[in-house]
Order: C-alpha cells, then structure tokens, then sequence
C-alpha cells in the first residue's frame, strides 16, 4: 500500500511539473502546485486562469469560448486551494469564476450558457449557445457528484446536494437539492446551527 502511495505521488509530481513546463505559460495564469491530471479536452487557454495549489481530477473538460461578437474575451477562473474531481465539464462564453477553497465532487456540468432551441425546423446543434448569466461559486462552496449549474451564482459555504440541478441563485450558508435545486436548509448564526426549511 505505502509503495502505491509513493509512486503515484511521485507519479503525480512529474505529471504537474511536464504540463506546466509544456502548457503552463499558454494560459492567462497557471499558479504554483496546479495539479491538472490527464484532462481531457482544454479549449481557450488564453482566457484561464488556474490559482495557486487547484486540483483537478482526470479527463476534465475546460472550455473558454471566445465570440467575435463580444468585446473582450471570456473568463473562466478558479481561485486558490480549490478542488474539483474527475470528469468536470466547465465552459464559458462570458464569465465562469470559481472562487477559493471550493470542493467539487466527479461528473459535475458548470456554465454561463446553454444552447437555443428556439428553432424546430434547426437541429439543435446547429442553433446558437444562449449566455443565460454569470455564473459564481462563492468561497467554501461544496458541489456533489453528477451537479450541473447554469447561470446562477452559489453561495458562501453552501452546499449542492449530489445529481441536483440548479437553474436559480443559492444564499449563502445554504444546502440546496432537487430538480430543479431547492433550498432545503439554511444555518442560523443564532441558534448556531443548521435548520431545516419547510
């Protein structure tokens, strides 16, 4: 067990120190200690930007898609000591941030935009991708495997109930499930402790 530890540890090291040497200077910041574990798919580097100590699990998919049409480039950003699990699927045509300290479970969809179905006689996939709002992850936050976030922003130390959907804003000290997400506790700083919402 130990010698499994230490080689995929050592394992790991080589992996940050190649793709930082090989890729690091292609995005718009690569902090100190990024951990970024096979990925995927990483598309609009130019417009990333990855804070000291972030971890991302394998197969990623990191999309920053910049429209000719807009003023500027889009920003996608996660912040300091943040960790995301495998298989994430982030993508932003304007704005995705994703602040410091935020734990991320496998398998979760994060995005400022969806695609326009507006037309029936246009397949979708060739109809336009809609920006439907800022999207924010405040400091603390926890998200759940399978979550997807569109638009909205998530409160400080909140917490995404895992496979939940969330199509509105989260308050802070908040936990949300469901489809779509719902508030179903909220901290009191009172009674200092969790309370149940009917």
């Amino acid at each position: 067990m130990f010698k499994h530890s230490f080689y995929k540890r050592c394992f790991n090291f080589l992996n940050r120190q190649i793709f930082r040497l090989l890729f690091g200077r292609s995005f718009q910041f690569f902090g100190r200690k990024v951990s970024l574990v096979k990925p995927d798919i990483i598309f609009g580097e130019e417009y990333i930007s990855l804070g000291d100590n972030v971890k991302i699990g394998s197969m990623c998919w990191l999309l920053a898609l910049h429209d000719e049409r807009e003023q500027g480039g889009p920003i996608l950003k996660i912040d300091r000591n943040t960790t995301i699990g495998r298989f994430a699927h982030i993508v932003s045509v304007r704005s995705v941030v994703i602040e410091q300290n935020v734990l991320i479970a496998d398998k979760v969809y994060i995005a400022d935009n969806s695609h326009d179905f507006e037309s029936v006689d246009t397949p979708i996939i060739s109809q336009r991708v809609l920006f439907k709002g800022d999207t924010l992850i405040r400091e603390g936050a926890w998200i759940g495997e399978n979550v997807s976030i569109i638009g909205v922003v998530i409160g400080r130390n909140s917490v995404v109930a895992a496979n939940s959907v969330v199509l509105t804003d989260v308050p802070d000290y908040s936990v949300v499930a469901g489809i779509p997400a719902k508030v179903i506790k909220r901290y009191d700083s009172e009674l200092k402790k969790w309370m149940k919402v009917t």
